[in-house]
């Protein structure tokens, strides 16, 4: 399960933290291994279940 960068920066200049969301595009890949990056995510208090891509049929 990978969580696209845009879903990330989304959520967070959704809650108003642009500085938060900018070095997430910055230093992030466009493709987000939740596993790799569980204390990041957890950090930015995110929940990996509620961004993660839609399986493909």
């Amino acid at each position: 399960m990978k969580i696209a960068r845009y879903r990330i920066v989304a959520v967070l200049r959704e809650r108003g933290q642009q500085t938060r969301a900018d070095w997430v595009e910055r230093e992030l890949p466009e493709r987000v291994d939740p596993d790799k990056h569980v204390g990041l995510l957890a950090t930015l208090r995110l929940d990996p279940a509620d961004l993660a891509d839609a399986p493909s049929p």
